[in-house]
C-alpha cells in the first residue's frame, strides 16, 4: 500500500467557484485566506483586475472579494485569485435574462395557481439531478480549457486537469500539461486518489495512464483514463508534479451518474448543436417544459409502509408521522355543495420560501368567506393576502415556512373545505465532501462532512449499506451545525471500504484503508548464562509503547510469581527471574500482541561457581599541582601547619609520612642575586628519612579511606624540610614531595668595622646574620 505523503499547503481556507449569473446582475466571488495580512491579487485571462466602475475589490481580515458588476457577455470567462504562491481559478457564465426564466419558472401545481410566477417552483437541485452538466463525461476535450486560453503563470501546468461527470459504465480521460521549455529531464508525475491513494498501484482494467512529449510546442501531457466507470470511482482527485527544485499539484473531482441519467446527458450535449446548425426552435407550452414536481402527496398514498421512511428522508418531510396521520384523516367531500362550485383540493405542496395561493369558486359572487389555519382564523397581514374577484376567492401566503405546514378550511355560512398544505424543504446539499483516510490498525478514524442546512437529516452507509443507530458500539454519530461526524474508535481491517454521506440533495463519497501495523524491534532479548541464585534479566524495546506481549518458557505462558516477575514501561518490556535454578534453564520468548513475531533467546545454567574477583585500583594521591618536583609550603613559627592530602585507591592504601634529615641545623643565607646557583648539590643533602607515625602530640598523623592529614602544632625552625607521602596497596604505589618552610626572627649581624674615618665621614661594614629567619635579608636600621 502507499505511504501517507505530505500534500501541499494552500493559503486559502475557502476557494471562490464557479458561477452561472444572468446578463445584468452581478457576480460576487469570495476567497479566505488562512491568515490575515496577505496580499492577493485577482485575475482574468492571466492579468491582473484592479478596482474600477466595472470590478469592486474588497477586502476584511481573511476574507477578499470580488464584485463583477452589470455582467454581460464580455464578462464571461477564466478567473483566478492568488495568493503567495497559491492559485485558485474559477469560471463566470453569463446566461441570457430568457434562458435564465425558465430556471425560476414554477411547476404546475394541483391549485389553479399553478401559472402564477414564482409558486412552487421546481427546485434548481432536482433540474441539475436529472439533467447533469455533460462536462468531462466522455471526451478529454471537455476536460481542458478554452483555445487561446494563456498559459499557468504560476506552477508548471499549462492546463490543469478539470472536475468531469460520467455515466456508470462510461469512460473519461483527464488531461495535464506541463511546459517541458525549461526543464532539463522529464518532470514526475503522480496521480492520487483522495489524499494517499497512489493510482500508479491500482492501473490494470478500468485505469491507465499514459504520457508523450511533443517536441515542436516543448510541452509534456499526462493522461489519466478511466474506462467502466463505477460509482465507486467518484470522488476528489489530484495531480501532482515535480521537479528538481519545483513542485505543482491541482485538485478535481469526478462525478459519476447513474444508468438514468444518461439521457439527459446526451440531451444537453445535443443543444449546443442544435443551435450552432440554425434550427429554429418552435414555441411550447411552458406547462410541458417545465419539469413536473412529483407530489409527495400522492407519493405517500401510494406507497408502502415500508417506504416511508426512505420518502420522508428524500423529500425532506420532518414530521413523517404527523403527516401520515393527517394523510389518513383526508376525506373526498363528493356530495354537492350549495355554496362552492369548486373546493380545495385535498392537499397542496410548496417549497419552503416560495408561494402559493388557495382558491375556491363560490356560487354567491358576493357571499363571504373566512380562512382558517389549524382552526384558527387567519387575519389578513402581509404574509397573508385575500383576494376576491368575482366568485373566485383566493388564500395567499408568502414566503412560506415550516409553521405554515398545516390544515386549512375555507368558510362559506355553514359549509367548509378543507386542505392539508406540505411545506416542503429545498434538497440539502454537500458543502464540504467527506476525505478518504489512510489509518493502520486500531487508530482512531473521523469522517467530517458539511452541508447546506443546519440539523438536516443526513445518512451513513458503508459500500451501500446504512449504517444504524444500533451499531453505536462500532460507529459514533456526531453533530455539530452543519457539520457531521462519523467516527470509529478503533479501526479494523474490517473496515476499510467506501463511506458515504447522503443528503436529500446529495452524495459525499470516501475511501478508508486500513493498514496491518508494523512493529520495530529496537533491542531484543539476548542468550543469558547464569549461575546457581543469580539474577537473570531478559530485556526488549519495541517502537510502540503501547503493544502489550505475553513471555513465553518453552512455548508456554509464564504465569509471574514471587520470584518470577514481568514489567513493561514505555516501549521496553522486561522478565526478571531471581535465584536461578536449573529448572529455569529453558528458551524464552516475548510475543507482541496484535503482531506475528515473537523475540527469543536462551538461558543457560552454570554448575560451576564463579570466585567473585573484587575490582582493584591503583592508589593515587590527588594534589592541585603535585608534580614531581617538591611543592613549597610557608608557615610561620608558631602557627599550626596542616597538610591535607586527598588519596583513593581499592582496596583503601596504606599511607606513609617521611621526613627527610639534612646536614647542619640552620640553613645558610641566600646568596646574593647576582650570585651563581649551586643546584647539584640539592639533593646530596638528603641522606636519610625519619618515618612519621604518631597519632598524638604536636606532629601527627591521621589516616582515613579518602584522605590523609599531617599536623603540626607550633611550627618550629626544626619543622621545615621536605616531608615525603607515600601510597601504596597491593596494584601499586604513588608518592610525592612536599617542602615545609618555616619563617621566624633573623640573627643580630656580627659587629660593625669602622675604617676610613674623615673629618665629616667613616665606612662601616658588618657581616649579615648567620640566619636569615628564611627570607632574604633587605637591609638594616641603626
Amino acid at each position: 500500500m502507499p505511504e501517507p505523503g505530505k500534500k501541499p499547503v494552500s493559503a486559502f481556507s475557502k476557494k471562490p467557484r464557479s458561477v452561472e449569473v444572468a446578463a445584468g446582475s452581478p457576480a460576487v466571488f469570495e476567497a479566505e485566506t488562512e491568515r490575515a495580512g496577505v496580499k492577493v491579487r485577482w485575475q482574468r485571462g492571466g492579468s491582473d483586475i484592479s478596482a474600477s466602475n466595472k470590478y469592486g475589490l474588497a477586502t476584511e481580515g481573511t476574507r477578499h472579494t470580488l464584485t463583477v458588476r452589470e455582467v454581460g457577455p464580455a464578462d464571461q470567462g477564466s478567473y483566478a485569485v492568488i495568493a503567495g504562491s497559491s492559485k485558485v481559478k474559477f469560471d463566470l457564465k453569463v446566461i441570457e435574462a430568457e434562458k435564465a426564466e425558465p430556471m425560476l419558472a414554477p411547476a404546475p401545481a394541483p391549485a389553479e395557481a399553478t401559472g402564477a410566477p414564482g409558486e412552487a417552483p421546481a427546485p434548481a437541485a432536482e433540474l441539475g439531478e436529472s439533467a447533469p452538466s455533460p462536462k468531462g463525461s466522455s471526451s478529454a476535450a471537455l476536460n481542458g480549457p478554452t483555445p487561446g486560453a494563456p498559459d499557468d503563470p504560476i506552477g508548471l501546468f499549462v492546463m490543469r486537469p478539470q472536475d468531469g461527470e460520467v455515466t456508470v459504465g462510461g469512460s473519461i480521460t483527464f488531461s495535464a500539461r506541463v511546459a517541458g521549455a525549461s526543464l532539463l529531464k522529464p518532470p514526475v508525475v503522480k496521480w492520487f486518489k483522495g489524499k494517499w491513494v497512489d493510482l500508479s498501484s491500482k492501473v490494470g482494467q478500468h485505469l491507465q495512464l499514459h504520457d508523450s512529449y511533443d517536441r515542436a510546442s516543448k510541452v509534456y501531457l499526462f493522461e489519466l483514463h478511466i474506462t467502466d466507470a463505477q460509482p465507486a470511482f467518484a470522488g476528489g482527485y489530484r495531480c501532482e508534479v515535480s521537479t528538481k527544485d519545483k513542485f505543482d499539484c491541482s485538485n478535481f473531482n469526478l462525478t459519476v451518474h447513474g444508468e438514468g441519467a444518461l439521457v439527459s446527458v446526451l440531451v444537453l450535449a445535443m443543444c449546443p448543436v442544435l443551435h450552432t446548425q440554425g434550427v429554429r426552435e418552435t414555441p411550447r407550452d411552458s406547462k410541458l417544459e417545465a419539469p413536473a414536481e412529483e407530489d409527495v402527496w400522492e407519493i405517500l398514498r401510494q406507497a408502502p409502509p415500508s417506504e416511508y421512511e426512505r420518502i420522508a428522508f428524500q423529500y425532506g418531510v420532518t414530521d413523517l408521522r404527523g403527516m401520515l396521520k393527517r394523510l389518513k384523516g383526508m376525506r373526498r367531500d363528493e356530495k354537492k355543495s350549495t355554496a362552492f362550485q369548486k373546493k380545495l383540493e385535498p392537499a397542496y405542496q410548496v417549497s419552503k420560501g416560495h408561494k402559493i395561493r388557495l382558491t375556491v369558486e363560490l356560487a354567491d359572487h358576493d357571499a363571504e368567506v373566512k380562512w382558517l389555519k389549524n382552526g384558527q382564523e387567519i387575519q389578513m397581514s402581509g404574509r397573508y393576502i385575500f383576494e376576491s374577484i368575482g366568485a373566485k376567492r383566493t388564500l395567499t401566503i408568502s414566503q412560506c415556512s415550516l409553521a405554515d405546514d398545516a390544515a386549512y378550511q375555507c368558510v362559506v355560512g355553514g359549509e367548509k373545505c378543507s386542505t392539508e398544505l406540505f411545506v416542503k424543504e429545498p434538497p440539502v446539499l454537500i458543502t464540504r465532501p467527506l476525505e478518504d483516510q489512510l489509518v493502520m490498525v486500531g487508530q482512531r478514524v473521523e469522517f467530517e462532512c458539511e452541508v447546506s442546512e443546519e440539523g438536516a437529516q443526513v445518512k451513513w452507509l458503508k459500500d451501500g449499506v446504512e449504517l444504524t443507530r444500533e451499531e453505536t458500539f462500532k460507529y459514533r454519530f456526531k453533530k455539530d451545525g452543519r457539520r457531521h461526524h462519523l467516527i470509529i474508535n478503533e479501526a479494523t481491517l474490517e473496515d476499510a471500504g467506501h463511506y458515504a454521506l447522503c443528503t436529500s440533495g446529495g452524495q459525499a463519497l470516501a475511501e478508508l484503508i486500513v493498514q496491518e501495523k508494523k512493529l520495530e524491534v529496537y533491542q531484543s532479548i539476548a542468550d543469558l548464562m547464569v549461575g546457581a541464585k543469580d539474577q537473570a534479566v531478559f530485556k526488549c524495546e519495541v517502537s510502540d509503547e503501547n503493544v502489550r506481549g505475553v513471555w513465553l518458557k518453552n512455548g508456554k505462558e509464564l504465569v509471574p510469581d514471587s520470584r518470577i516477575k514481568v514489567s513493561h514501561i514505555g516501549r521496553v518490556h522486561k522478565l526478571t527471574i531471581d535465584d536461578v535454578t536449573p529448572a529455569d534453564e529453558a528458551d524464552y520468548s516475548f510475543v507482541p500482541e496484535g503482531f506475528a513475531c515473537n523475540l527469543s533467546a536462551k538461558l543457560h545454567f552454570m554448575e560451576v561457581k564463579i570466585d567473585f574477583v573484587p575490582r582493584q585500583e591503583p592508589p593515587k594521591i590527588h594534589l592541585d599541582c603535585p608534580g614531581r618536583i617538591p611543592d613549597t609550603i610557608v608557615v610561620v613559627a608558631g602557627n599550626k601547619l596542616r597538610l591535607d592530602v586527598p588519596i583513593s585507591g581499592d582496596p583503601a592504601p596504606t599511607v606513609i609520612w617521611q621526613k627527610a634529615i639534612t646536614q647542619g641545623n640552620k640553613a645558610p643565607a641566600r646568596p646574593a642575586p647576582d650570585a651563581p646557583e649551586d643546584t647539584g648539590d640539592s639533593d646530596e643533602w638528603v641522606f636519610d628519612k625519619k618515618l612519621l607515625c604518631e597519632t598524638e602530640g604536636r606532629v601527627r598523623v591521621e589516616t582515613t579511606k579518602d584522605r590523609s592529614i599531617f599536623t603540626v602544632e607550633g611550627a618550629e625552625k626544626e619543622d621545615e624540610g621536605v616531608y615525603t607521602v607515600t601510597v601504596k596497596n597491593p596494584v601499586g604505589e604513588d608518592q610525592v614531595n612536599l617542602t615545609v618552610k618555616v619563617i621566624d626572627v633573623p640573627d643580630a649581624p656580627a659587629a660593625p668595622k669602622i675604617s676610613n674615618v674623615g673629618e665629616d665621614s667613616c665606612t662601616v661594614q658588618w657581616e649579615p646574620p648567620a640566619y636569615d629567619g628564611g627570607q632574604p635579608i633587605l637591609g638594616a636600621e641603626s
